[in-house]
């Protein structure tokens, strides 16, 4: 059997490449260093584990051996898993969409020794097709080009690095508030009125636009955007990008209806997702979105969970060489597994027939079935009905369980992790469940304990290995979680941990000259290009949510610091926010919040007195607020309120602006109502 370098490595995706005849290389001087000595171009092939067409490329492609001796004759082959190594996925992504206005994964782009790029792609076939070029073919003429042409792709490699670093800068401009309703109309100009969401297909679930939606709304009291959210995450759940058997999101839908899904599913998406189940909730109180949200935290806790509590990146999309196979069922088979009875009122339910809903077999899903219509047609109450459906779908999950299962990436991610542990905090807040509380601990112990080293955050644990140094999404979801952690426990630590780590953040990869956040730390690998970002991709970025912390801690402890560079962030990416609203609209929830009335709010009561007062405040959606608990025993740890009456028995609450407080009060109710009409 074949193998090579990347069997010394601990990455899935690397693993999965390691017997093959190509002569791969990790990322490293090794790989370069060689380049250099056989005057060879790079290639660079960038992927992840649970990635389709990633699988596809490596079947057609790298284990093929006459594809392994033509790479292995004229290049340097070096593999990267992105989730490793998402400083090079970002430089060189930018780079392919530049070149080809297309992005994605495989990632495969072509270097010269001194790391440059002169060409890129994404998915090749192993053959020409269609008047395309196959993967034989774009080697072998590129290796030509290089040998012909080495002085002209040089100086190409050159121009197109420099045209890179330019793009980078740019000047900024004043942001208007106005900026916020242009955001909110392009987002209703794109979206689908039907079924949801803000594109035709494929349809991602775009969860930060939904909840700067929620924001939009509630400070413009717009009714049309709740009905956008409201719309979607509908729509989604019916879809079958939900897996309506073992709950979960997955990665997208293929369509516009949100029935087929691409099958594997990501801890960020379901994170993601279950934020904003839970805020929709806040808003609408609606009882279903607290079950989507119970649903995914379910399924995470039960797939996706390492026993030493951290949560792992992904599940593949194929099963057995078949994208879906482990998700699809023939009515037959349903028929087979189920009482009659059972398999009546789930066939009907959940759209299962003899012809199929994808390529011969189902996706179950409720898109254009409702419970009261199906229990009329089947002569049954609706209770009987959801009786029935929830025996039927905990059989077919056993049943399923029997399958063999998709991959799993069992990577521990810090970034991903710490998006969890927010969902997670934020629905613990909003339903007082201590059992939602206690995953968050023991994920964000886990992060503690074995993914900082030194102090220094890290990116990836695996099998007892660690490896990276963290950047900026690191950093600043981790701040994220343990803010909302304070919120769902009113543990003054981790107010303490939480400014820690912003000041770290601030050492390592702030911009002193320009403001704003560099991807990589001052202490990592220097790369081609040093770039910041504040788009935002499948996971809100790093610089939005960086802005949300010095923004949340600025309000927690009256520190001007925060919000001085708050000020200067908004300004370095003021060009971007202003060309391109709709693309970072996580950047833009957090600028909305400095043009909104904020308040503190102050329960100043025992711990044992919180459940009946303070989480009545939390069911509802009060992004403005920012929460204190005070405890009369106890002298504050952070803040700096001067409270007038701590001798009360009953819970007081305050309501504050710039921390000057109005008189107490113990109508909770009213307090509520206050919070909400504050604009």
């Amino acid at each position: 059997m074949n193998e090579n370098r990347l069997i010394h490595e601990k990455s899935p995706y690397l693993l999965q490449h390691a017997h093959q005849p190509v002569d791969w290389y990790p990322w490293g001087e090794e790989a370069f260093e060689k380049a250099r000595r056989e005057k060879k171009p790079v290639f660079l092939s960038i992927g992840y584990s649970t990635c389709h067409w990633c699988h596809v490329m490596k079947k057609e492609s790298f284990d093929d051996h006459e594809v392994a001796a033509l790479l292995n004759e004229r290049f340097v082959a070096i593999k990267v898993d992105r989730e490793e190594r998402p400083d090079l996925d970002q430089v060189y992504m930018a780079v392919c969409q530049g070149l080809t206005g297309q992005g994605g994964w495989p990632l495969n782009v072509f270097l010269t020794a001194d790391q440059r790029p002169f060409y890129a792609g994404v998915y090749f076939p192993k053959e020409d097709r269609y008047g395309s070029p196959g993967f034989k073919s774009v080697i072998t003429q590129l290796s030509e080009k290089y040998t012909e042409r080495h002085e002209e792709i040089h100086d190409y490699s050159k121009r197109l690095t420099e045209s890179l670093q330019r793009k980078m800068k740019q000047e900024p401009t004043a942001l208007q508030e106005t900026i916020l309703h242009t955001c909110f109309n392009q987002l209703g100009q794109m979206f689908d009125s039907i079924y949801g969401g803000f594109s035709q297909a494929p349809k991602f679930p775009a969860p930060t636009i939904l909840t700067y939606l929620l924001r939009y709304g509630q400070w413009q009291g717009n009714d049309l955007a709740l009905q956008m959210v409201e719309r979607t995450l509908d729509a989604m759940a019916d879809g079958g990008i939900y897996d309506q058997i073992g709950y979960g999101f997955s990665r997208y839908a293929v369509d516009q209806m949100w029935l087929v899904p691409h099958f594997e599913k990501m801890l960020y998406d379901n994170a993601l997702l279950l934020i904003a189940y839970v805020e929709a909730y806040q808003v609408t109180k609606k009882p279903r979105y607290q079950q989507i949200a119970a649903e995914i935290i379910q399924y995470v806790t039960t797939v996706m969970r390492d026993e030493q509590g951290g949560f792992y990146c992904a599940e593949d999309a194929d099963s057995e060489g078949e994208e879906g196979k482990y998700y699809v069922f023939s009515k037959t088979e349903i028929e087979r597994q189920l009482p009659q009875e059972q398999a009546s009122a789930f066939c009907a339910l959940y759209d299962i027939t003899d012809e199929g809903n994808f390529e011969g077999n189902n996706v179950p899903n409720l898109i254009h079935q409702r419970k009261e219509r199906i229990a009329q047609t089947l002569g049954i109450t609706e209770e009987k009905l959801s009786t029935l459906v929830e025996q039927a779908r905990q059989t077919l999950y056993r049943y399923r369980e029997t399958r063999i299962p998709p991959h799993k990436d069992d990577k521990i991610l810090t970034s991903w992790n710490a998006l969890m542990i927010v969902g997670l905090a934020k629905a613990a807040a909003a339903w007082d469940e201590p059992a939602y509380r206690e995953h968050a601990k023991s994920a964000l112990s886990f992060i503690e304990k074995e993914l900082v080293i030194h102090d220094r955050v890290m990116v990836r644990y695996r099998e007892g290995d660690v490896q990276g140094k963290g950047f900026i999404d690191d950093y600043a979801f981790l701040a994220w979680a343990y803010l909302e952690m304070y919120e769902a426990t009113f543990d003054d630590r981790y107010i303490s941990k939480a400014q820690t780590l912003t000041q770290d953040m601030l050492s390592l990869f702030w911009d002193e000259s320009h403001g704003g956040f560099y991807y990589a730390g001052n202490d990592a690998e220097q790369l081609i290009v040093t770039g910041k970002e504040a788009y935002d991709g499948a996971m809100p970025s790093g610089n939005g949510v960086a802005a949300y912390v010095l923004w949340k801690l600025g309000k927690l402890t009256a520190d001007p610091q925060y919000d001085e560079k708050l000020e200067a962030l908004f300004d370095v990416f003021s060009s971007d926010l202003s060309h391109y609203p709709t693309g970072h609209t996580q950047l833009l929830q957090v600028w909305m919040l400095t043009q909104m009335k904020t308040a503190e709010v102050v329960l100043v009561a025992e711990q044992e007195q919180v459940a009946s007062s303070l989480r009545t405040l939390q069911k509802t959606f009060l992004p403005h607020v920012v929460w204190f608990l005070q405890d009369p025993r106890e002298r504050a740890a952070f803040t700096s309120f001067q409270l007038v009456d701590r001798t009360k028995k009953h819970p007081m609450i305050y309501v504050c602006e710039n921390f000057h407080c109005q008189r107490p009060s113990e109508a909770i109710e009213e307090a509520i109502a206050e919070l909400i009409e504050m604009k």
